[in-house]
């Protein structure tokens, strides 16, 4: 059993963290030593897109609504995603019933690289355009 392993097992004995907690990092580690042992066929997978964007334009006669230029880091979409694994249970059922609430039925915890890698591979070939009547919105990485 490697180092990290130990460390959590360790922490959970010692009650300084929950089983919970544990069984989320020894997953995240876990993750990781896939990631060492095919590190080559994952770089050839990962895209080389580095940004996502959100512009949203408004229309002739919409000009009073706000203009929106948003360029996310792909590294930092990549690094949240593995955080939803620390995530606590109260707070990914929170974000659960939000986004199903707003239409969006799944779990947050279910999110994984796979994924994040083809959307954003997709949005490198596509983009997403939204032509509502009071704007332009368009999502695309680059």
């Amino acid at each position: 059993m490697d180092e990290n392993k130990n460390k959590i097992l360790q922490m959970l004995s010692e009650g300084k963290i929950s089983v919970e907690e544990a069984s989320r990092l020894l997953y995240l580690v876990g993750e990781e030593s896939k990631t060492d042992t095919s590190d080559n066929s994952i770089r050839k997978s990962k895209s080389n897109a580095k940004y996502l964007y959100v512009k949203v334009s408004p229309k002739e006669g919409h000009q009073d609504a706000e203009r929106v230029n948003v360029r996310i880091p792909v590294s930092l979409v990549r690094a949240g995603m593995k955080l939803t694994a620390l995530m606590p249970p109260e707070v990914a059922d929170n974000v659960n019933k939000a986004m199903k609430d707003k239409g969006m039925g799944f779990d947050i915890r279910n999110l994984d690289n796979n994924f994040i890698e083809q959307l954003v591979n997709a949005l490198k070939d596509e983009e997403i355009e939204i032509d509502s009547e009071e704007a332009l919105i368009k999502v695309y990485a680059d």
